[in-house]
Order: structure tokens, then sequence, then C-alpha cells
């Protein structure tokens, strides 16, 4: 896997939403990371989207998000970085980021609860005025209602990370802290993507497309 250091990117994320919200631009370094840059997919079943320690994210997994994405308020045009990564690619991106931090945060510990879950949605509904906006603004990020849960769960396990090294996640030291770790975390994962869902991009901390051969002659 090649390696290289990149410089600290985040997500921009609209002012309306929360601190909890606010951590998606922690989580937005997570591919520009070492660990998973340069990531190839050889070698996978069919059907599998990626694998992270010998577990599989299905393709079947990917199109039921941007199915869920297409007849979500909000969802899948309604954000330019959204409409540019492509529907799929984005699912991809989203799906393993959940599966990165999971890992990461168990290794460490405690674990996320879902009361912790059930309490920062509650306050995100009564923030932004109730489910529907909550859930408008998520699909604008690429995470159909399902999977909210899931984001916030993960949100709140990027804050976690950076408090066991005794940093603020929205800080530069804890943003920093939080790479750390999570580089890691996806060196051990041995992360491998579908070149179908295009190849790990470093300075864009996302999936890019796969590069077209150029012609001959």
């Amino acid at each position: 896997m090649h390696r290289r250091r990149t410089t600290t990117t985040t997500t921009t994320i609209t002012r309306a939403t929360s601190r909890a919200t606010r951590t998606a631009a922690v989580v937005g370094v997570l591919f520009a990371l070492p660990g998973l840059a340069g990531c190839g997919g050889g070698g996978l079943t069919p059907g599998t989207a990626a694998v992270l320690d010998g577990r599989r994210i299905p393709v079947d997994a990917v199109e039921a998000r941007v199915a869920a994405l297409r007849h979500a308020p909000g969802g899948v045009s309604a954000d330019a970085r959204w409409e540019t990564e492509g529907p799929a690619r984005r699912a991809v991106t989203e799906l393993v980021l959940d599966a990165v931090v999971a890992r990461a945060v168990a290794d460490r510990g405690p674990a996320v609860a879902e009361a912790e879950v059930a309490a920062a949605r509650a306050e995100e509904e009564r923030r932004l005025g109730g489910a529907g906006r909550l859930a408008r603004a998520l699909a604008a990020q690429g995470v159909p209602a399902g999977a909210i849960d899931d984001r916030l769960g993960r949100e709140l396990g990027i804050r976690r990370l950076a408090a066991t090294a005794g940093a603020d996640a929205d800080t530069p030291a804890g943003d920093a802290a939080v790479r750390r770790i999570l580089a890691a975390t996806a060196t051990a994962l041995h992360l491998r993507v579908n070149p179908r869902y295009g190849t790990w991009d470093p300075d864009r901390a996302a999936l890019a497309p796969a590069a077209r051969p150029r012609p001959t002659g």
C-alpha cells in the first residue's frame, strides 16, 4: 500500500448544523490519511463494494443507500459535492467511514451507547426544528433517513477518540489526534475497494473516479 502524508483537509459544513454534526469536518479527513491512500481492490469477490479486515460491504448495501437517497427530500442533487462525487462513490465513502470509526472506538472504548445516539438525535431535531429538517440536512450530505443514527454515532465516536487523546475534536490538536488514531486503525483493517467505485484520492479525502486508460495510436 502506498503511503504519503497530506495536508489537513476538512469538509465544509453549513452553519445550520450543530456541534455534533460539525464533527463531519473532522471525520472527512479520514481518507486523506496514509493508512488508506492507494489501497486497491484486487481479488474482491463478486458483489463486494469494499472489504475491511475480511468483512464485506456488499454492493447491495451501496445500491440500497443510493435508492433511498433518490427518494429523500434534499438528497442526491441538493449538495454540489454529493452530485460531483457521484451517489455510489459517496455511499461507499460513508459506509467505509462508519466501519473504520466504529473499529477505532471499539479498540479504545467505551463504545457509544444507543442512549447517547438517541439523545444526540433528539437535540438535533429540537435545534433544527423537527425530524424532517434533520433528515433533509443529512440527506444533502449523502446520509439517508435509515442511516441517521449511524452518522450521529460516528460523530460521537470521533469526539470520543479525540477525548482519549486529551483533545477537542473541533481543534487542530484534536483533528491531528483523530487522524493518527484513524490512520493506525485503517492500516490494521487492510481496506480494499471495488475499482468500479473508483480509487482513493487522498487530496480530496474521498473516492475519485477510476482513471480511464489513454487511447493508443
